[in-house]
């Protein structure tokens, strides 16, 4: 302690309405977001983009289900670890995405192209993945609290995020593919 005397420059309270706005703030910068997310996918991968899109929603709605299921809270760090994994999401779609459609400029067939695109693709989100998971364990095992909160969102949305984007999406490019037999993708 120091021997100085406090002197009080300014005071102010917060009241509820403060955070209620930021809430709905961040409700409105989250719908905005997402739709331009999702649009853009759309515009850019065409079909791909919208199984990449539907397979972001059941990835959401799956972290949700496994923390509904664990009852966990869903705190600040913990939306933190959810973004990231949407984030995660993502990009294994995009990585998916573009592999086949340098497959494609490589000349393959449309059947080949997807297949070595899932193949090629899904080498480089595991190995990120699992580094991601790697660094969520010792998080949880050295952290406390709201580090530890992060970790346990991280590893859920991990999990959930490959097998959305490698097996759901892969699932559905191949019934379609099966059904339609296209000679020609717009990806």
């Amino acid at each position: 302690a120091l021997p100085v005397d406090l002197k009080v420059v300014e005071e102010r309270t917060v009241g509820p309405d403060l955070g209620a706005d930021s809430i709905s703030k961040g409700l409105v910068g989250m719908l905005v977001g997402t739709v331009a997310l999702m649009t853009f996918i759309i515009i850019t991968y065409g079909r791909f983009g919208v199984y990449a899109c539907i397979a972001l929603v059941v990835n959401v709605l799956m972290i949700l289900g496994v923390m509904a299921v664990a009852n966990t809270t869903l705190t600040l760090p913990g939306i933190a670890g959810f973004v990231l994994t949407i984030g995660a999401a993502v990009d294994a779609n995009v990585l998916i995405n573009e592999r086949i459609r340098e497959e494609r400029a490589r000349g393959r067939r449309v059947v080949q192209s997807v297949e070595l695109g899932y193949k090629e693709a899904s080498r480089a989100i595991f190995d990120a993945n699992i580094t991601n998971v790697i660094a969520a364990v010792l998080m949880f095992l050295i952290g406390s609290g709201p580090v530890r909160g992060f970790a346990v969102v991280l590893m859920i949305g991990i999990v959930t995020s490959v097998f959305t984007a490698v097996t759901m999406t892969r699932m559905w490019v191949a019934g379609w593919l099966r059904k339609a037999r296209p000679s020609e993708i717009h990806i």
